[in-house]
């Protein structure tokens, strides 16, 4: 059936409105993540470097908090242990244990 004049189901809707910032912040968090590794992997970012561990870190954190808000402990898991890990490499690179070269070796 076609449809030909606007009802009530047509009204501006917050809760739609909600679901696609949700889904924005989660596409951002997950470039965050995936356009660093993507150039470690063509060898572009070194893994050790800021540029590759500051927006995992990013990433991975609004990820993390998005599945612990929806309550998927599996993706709070992975999400949370990949941030812990991105931030433990920042403070390596803080305290000057690793070295900041953008090769991958």
């Amino acid at each position: 059936m076609r449809r030909t004049r606007i009802g009530k189901d047509d009204a501006w809707n917050p809760i739609s409105m909600t679901m696609t910032i949700s889904t924005i912040i989660q596409i951002l968090g997950a470039l965050l993540i995936l356009a660093p590794f993507a150039l470690a992997q063509f060898r572009l970012l070194g893994q050790h470097s800021w540029p590759y561990l500051v927006p995992n870190a990013l990433g991975s954190g609004i990820l993390c908090v998005l599945a612990l808000l929806d309550a998927q402990w599996g993706f709070v898991l992975l999400e949370g242990v990949w941030a812990l890990v991105s931030l433990w490499g920042l403070v390596s690179l803080i305290s000057g244990k690793r070295e900041t070269g953008f090769s991958a070796h």
